[in-house]
């Protein structure tokens, strides 16, 4: 798959290193364009069909997320390019693919290519076609605690689970709403045998419950009942692999 790109990097020098190891190791990845800083990256997003962006993350008048916050609805994937390990969890808030440490490692470059490429491929696979899980969901049943006892709940009721804090909200497909005393990683495990998959670090679905995915920022997934959820981009793999 051709991934169409641009490099976003005040540096010449750095551009043209990025470029060229591009160019030797990552032939399937096309770099249509170049910019010095934020103002001159929009104006390349805003007239060019993307794939992918390398992005440096400081930059005259702006930073990286100055320019994501600028794009708005982003269709494509994102791979940060910085010197900087302390804006680690900033990119993953704002659902980069990959975070490239400079100087740049070919083998960490290649990595990050391969999972945009993968991405994308799946994507556009799911384009347009109604999303069919893989598997069906097991008949099975999970049980919740309550003050006087548990209560049974059947597997394929449970539309998501939501984190809040140490505890679960479960959204079910009656229109109900159970909240647990439990964590949503708790149910990850527990619910690990069905078809459910953590999409977000504060939400777990119920992949027979998706009905369509929306590439965007991240991504995001509807379901049944019409409840729309952002997808983590490092979340984004494991929920596509879901379905055919």
């Amino acid at each position: 798959m051709k991934l169409k790109s641009i490099i976003v990097e005040d540096e010449e020098t750095s551009r043209t290193i990025l470029k060229n190891y591009i160019a030797k190791y990552c032939t399937n990845v096309e770099v249509l364009g170049e910019a010095a800083n934020i103002e001159e990256a929009l104006v390349l997003i805003r007239n060019t069909e993307l794939d992918l962006v390398f992005l440096d993350v400081e930059m005259p008048y702006g930073n990286a997320f100055d320019l994501l916050d600028k794009v708005g609805d982003i269709s494509f994937e994102t791979v940060f390019v910085t010197a900087y390990n302390h804006y680690a969890i900033d990119a993953l808030n704002a659902h980069a693919s990959y975070y490239l440490m400079k100087p740049i490692s070919i083998d960490e470059l290649i990595k990050a290519v391969d999972y945009v490429t993968e991405i994308r491929t799946k994507e556009d696979a799911l384009q347009d076609q109604v999303l069919v899980p893989k598997t069906n969901s097991v008949n099975g049943k999970i049980t919740i605690p309550q003050q006087d006892g548990f209560e049974v709940l059947e597997t394929a009721d449970i539309l998501y689970c939501k984190a809040d804090d140490n505890y679960t909200e479960i959204y079910l497909n009656t229109n109900k709403k159970k909240l647990v005393s439990k964590t949503l990683k708790y149910f990850e495990e527990a619910l690990s045998d069905s078809s459910f998959a953590r999409v977000h670090k504060s939400y777990l679905v119920n992949v027979n419950e998706v009905k369509k995915y929306i590439k965007g920022k991240g991504g995001s997934v509807v379901l049944s009942n019409g409840k729309q959820i952002m997808v983590s981009a490092s979340k984004k793999s494991d929920l596509l692999s879901y379905f055919k």
